[in-house]
This record gives structure tokens, sequence and C-alpha cells, in this order.
């Protein structure tokens, strides 16, 4: 057979690309770097995402993904055909299937704007499958029997939460608030306490470095450096993971709240397989310090977070790909 299956998590910060038989082959920042005036691409993936915040007037790192939908499908299908192109997904003889992963409740528009994407890139034929099914069959769920499954994927767009029975999803809830509203509650929170301004990559890495969402008794600090808003000058400041808990309540809140809401809408006997099984984390915010602890204290059942949590969804669509032909019918 000449055309490769491929799975691809297309995410808002991140691109992971799994090809059949190889595993997982790509993972990059969803970045590309082009020249204003001639359009000309001049960076994708990682190059791209290193130039975020540091490029001249002429040069712009563009993120074609906001909140989990295509912001801008020219740079899009330039991103995905690149990223095809370098895991050799795409010879003059192959087409190859392609799954890609999108959230939940994505309108009939947006899942066509991201079914054309693909398609455009090269793919003879196009799956969308929802990211919180892909998450849990990653994390190692069996969701195809008749029990209640629940996974809280938190990705840098969106965070989706699902409870799954018999293969399918039977509630869930997309919200836009995942890894970039962190980021930009840490800018806020920074720019309001020490009128200091501070880039998308520095926020970034706080979250990484003394994220924490959770008050464990665990304390941390990272010096950190931006341009001070009184005199305009650069200036350097000490945070501390507990600055970073109270930067980070409101978004952490709104996801805790609609888990909530998620096994509020959930059938008895499905909750009473979730208590018994536990909550799935997964995604890059199931890394954040205590996310699993807060969530397991708010919900009153056991949290547990997924082995390898960045690479569950496209782990998930490795394992879907193998299936295809059967789950398609």
């Amino acid at each position: 057979m000449l055309s490769k299956d491929i799975g691809i998590d297309l995410g808002t910060a991140n691109v992971s690309i799994h090809i059949k038989g190889k595993g997982v082959v790509l993972d990059e920042p969803s970045v590309v770097a082009i020249e204003s005036e001639t359009k000309k691409v001049l960076a994708v993936g990682e190059d791209a995402h290193r130039m975020v915040g540091r490029t001249p007037g002429n040069i712009i790192a563009i993120r074609p993904l906001r909140d989990g939908v295509i912001a801008d499908f020219e740079i899009t299908e330039i991103m995905l055909k690149a990223f095809i192109d370098r895991v050799e997904g795409r010879k003059f003889f192959s087409r190859p299937r392609i799954l890609i992963c999108a959230p939940t409740n994505i309108t009939s528009v947006e899942q066509k704007a991201i079914r054309e994407a693909a398609e455009r890139s090269g793919a003879k034929d196009v799956w969308l499958v929802e990211e919180p099914k892909a998450a849990a069959i990653g994390a190692g769920m069996d969701i195809f029997q008749p029990s209640g499954n629940m996974v809280v994927d938190i990705g840098g767009g969106t965070t989706d939460i699902a409870v799954l029975s018999m293969g399918d999803i039977v509630t869930a809830s997309s919200i836009k608030v995942a890894g970039d509203k962190f980021d930009d509650a840490i800018m806020k929170y920074i720019k309001n306490k020490y009128k200091l301004l501070i880039g998308e990559r520095t926020s970034e890495d706080i979250k990484i470095k003394i994220g924490s969402v959770y008050d464990d008794g665990h304390r941390e600090e990272i010096d950190i450096r931006g341009r001070d808003m009184v005199t305009g000058l650069p200036l350097t400041v000490t945070i501390r993971s507990g600055e970073v808990r109270e930067a980070l309540l409101d978004p952490v809140m709104t996801i805790v709240t609609t888990a909530k809401y998620v096994l509020e809408q959930t059938p008895p006997e499905l909750s009473a397989d979730i208590i018994d099984r536990g909550v799935i984390l997964t995604g890059g915010g199931a890394m954040l310090g205590g996310f699993d602890a807060l969530l397991a204290d708010e919900l009153k059942v056991p949290v547990l977070i997924a082995e390898d949590p960045m690479h569950c969804v496209v782990k998930g669509t490795g394992i879907m790909l193998d299936l295809w032909d059967k789950l398609k019918k």
C-alpha cells in the first residue's frame, strides 16, 4: 500500500503527528514565521517559535490556531503541508489518509475549515475525531466497554472534558480556557503588581518552572526580566509560586466548574463508575503543579495524571488509525 495513515493532533500550542507503524514522529510548536511584505515563509515549528516576540518589523511569527480552531486558514495549510512533508507523509505517489483531532463543540464551519486544510495539504481521506475521545484512548482507557470513563484534556487553546462509554461521548464540554489563558493571566498579574511588561515566552516559562494551583506547602521562586512600565528600562523581579497560584485562580476555577457541570449531567450509573475508576488528566495543563489534587478536592473523586499527558491525544490517534476501517463503520 503506497499511502500512509497519519494521525494529527492539531493543537493551538503544538502539532503532533503519528504515522502508522512508526509512532509519534513529530511534535513541534504551531508557529509559522513569515515576511510581512512578500508573505514568504521563513520558518515553521520550533525554528519559528524561537522568533516569537523577538522579530524585526518585517518578520511576523504567527500562531494560526487560536482557542482550538483555525484563525488563519492559509497559514494553517502552509504549516500542515510543511509538517507532513517533513515526516515524509506526502510523496509524489502517496496521498495519506489523515485522522485529525478537534475540540468537542466546534461548529460545522470550523470542522469544514480543519477538514479542508488537511485535504489541501495532501490528504486522500480525512476523518475528524473529538479530542477527549483520542485523549482517553491514548491514556490507556478502555472506552469501548459499557462503563463510565471521564477525561479532562487541558491543551493550549481549549480544555475538553468528557464522560465516555461504549466508544462514544455521553456528556462533554469544551471551553476556551487552557494553557494560553494561563499565560495571559500570569502576564496580567505581573503587569498589575510589578508594573512590569513581560512577553508570552517569559510567561510560559514561569508557568512551566514554578506554576502551581494547589497549596501543598512547596515554595519555589524564579527571577524574571521584562520592561519597567514606569522607567521604560529593563528590570528583574523575583516571582514566587504562591503568586503564580494567585494569578491562575480564575482560569483554573473555570475549568473546575466546567468539570463539575459535566459530572452533574452524567447518568448515575456512569457516575458510580467514575468514583471507582477516577478522572484522568491529559494535555500539557495536567502538568501544572497540584492540578490533580485540586480537582480531586473539588470533585470528590480520585484524579490521576495520565502517563506522558502531552502526547495522549496523538497516541490515541495512533490507536484509532489501527481501528480506522472498523470505527468508521
